[in-house]
């Protein structure tokens, strides 16, 4: 018999999971850059049509946790359920070229995503031995970005009223292949973490109840809430100093690229190098001074720069924090990889509704969340002896 710390990485569950994190996404943001042709087409509001993507965060916060506990028991049997569903609701958008049956389609895969995201610690930490993990964690994590970046470039592609069709017809096309190339790679259990038994406590008392990811959970709030509030409102704080519509989508999309770039490298150079307070402490830094920047000399070039710098540095805190989860938890990760998510979102709606009403004074906004960003970073660094703990404990592990 192979000893499991002697068994192979299972890739392929890793890239089945990162084809549905990425439909997650899709499904999530196919209407963001077409909010006024699909309501014309549909014959809704633009805020009725921005429904169909803040469903998917409102449902987040009030499922995150139930997810958790689903993948802490039944992991594969949730995992392929989050999938299922995503292909579902992408499905139920062709029913019929009518709004009801879009919003149904956008409920259903909103019930999915916490499923799907909630089990990125998960899968890492049944099929790929323990020296992967950092980088499957990084994989999965960069493709719910790369999600985002697809979603964007189909709705920049087929941005008329007569093509959204061929989008909805692509978007289900992919989430439906994802699903199906994660139930086979699925089809048999992870070996390096097997199917957990059911916990003597409660995995919500088990991870709530320890002092890491309680921290880790509230500072989520804070890099969460600055990237939603940005990238939701830089377009309107930002056209009196110039910056157009198609401007502004460039450079978010540019921002989102930066950001699968730094997820997929960064976490794994952090993790050999034992600096995740490091870096949780110099993307929140760096963050500030850049949200200030565009405060004092707002401009397209300074919008650039900062939004670009901001989502290299900012989007690869989430996998850096999410492996320090899955090594911590054990047997509660998928409810402790859920506190992180609930807290993000929540984090997100927060500031994005603060800095909302102040979207006429983009001096303050920015300052806002430069605050906020700044007021983090004592927190981050107050992170670095029980990091250093975990790290010693997990040496010792591998010793023995």
């Amino acid at each position: 018999m192979v000893e499991v710390g002697l068994l192979p990485s299972r890739w392929v569950a890793i890239a089945g999971f990162a084809l549905v994190g990425a439909a997650t996404q899709l499904v999530w943001l196919n209407f963001a850059g077409v909010t006024t042709v699909a309501a014309e087409r549909y014959g809704v509001s633009e805020s009725a049509i921005g429904w169909l993507a803040q469903v998917f965060p409102l449902l987040y916060f009030v499922l995150a946790i139930p997810a958790g506990l689903i993948l802490d028991k039944w992991f594969r049997s949730g995992l392929v359920a989050g999938a299922v569903l995503t292909a579902m609701g992408a499905l139920l958008r062709l029913g019929g070229d009518d709004y009801g049956w879009l919003l149904a389609g956008q409920i259903v895969a909103s019930v999915a995503q916490p499923l799907v995201l909630n089990a990125v610690t998960g899968i890492t930490g049944r099929y790929l031995a323990a020296k992967d993990r950092p980088t499957g964690i990084a994989v999965g994590t960069a493709s719910v970005f790369a999600g985002m970046v697809l979603a964007f470039l189909l709705s920049a592609l087929l941005a008329s009223s007569n093509e959204l069709p061929t989008m909805l017809w692509l978007s289900a096309i992919f989430s439906v292949v994802a699903a199906g190339i994660l139930i086979v790679a699925l089809r048999k259990p992870g070996e390096h973490k097997m199917e957990r038994r059911r916990p003597e406590r409660s995995t919500l008392r088990i991870a709530w109840g320890d002092p890491l990811v309680r921290r880790l959970s509230v500072l989520a709030l804070f890099p969460f809430g600055v990237f939603v509030a940005m990238t939701t409102f830089s377009q309107a704080l930002l056209e009196p100093a110039g910056l157009t519509a198609g401007t502004a989508s460039t450079i978010l999309l540019v921002n989102v690229i930066a950001g699968v770039i730094g997820s997929a490298v960064i976490p794994v150079l952090v993790a050999r190098r034992h600096a995740e307070s490091a870096l949780l402490v110099a993307s929140l830094t760096i963050t500030a001074v850049a949200c200030a920047a565009l405060a004092l000399a707002p401009g397209v070039v300074m919008a650039f720069i900062a939004i670009t710098l901001i989502g290299f540095l900012l989007l690869p805190a989430l996998p850096v924090v999410l492996e320090l989860v899955e090594r911590r938890t054990g047997e509660a990760e998928g409810t402790a990889a859920g506190l992180i998510w609930m807290f993000g979102n929540l984090g997100g709606l927060l500031v994005a509704t603060a800095v909302g009403l102040l979207v006429d004074r983009p001096l303050a906004a920015f300052l806002v969340m430069a605050g906020i960003a700044l007021v983090a970073v004592p927190g981050a660094r107050a992170l670095k002896r029980p990091i250093a703990e975990l790290d010693a404990d997990s040496a010792a592990v591998g010793q023995g």
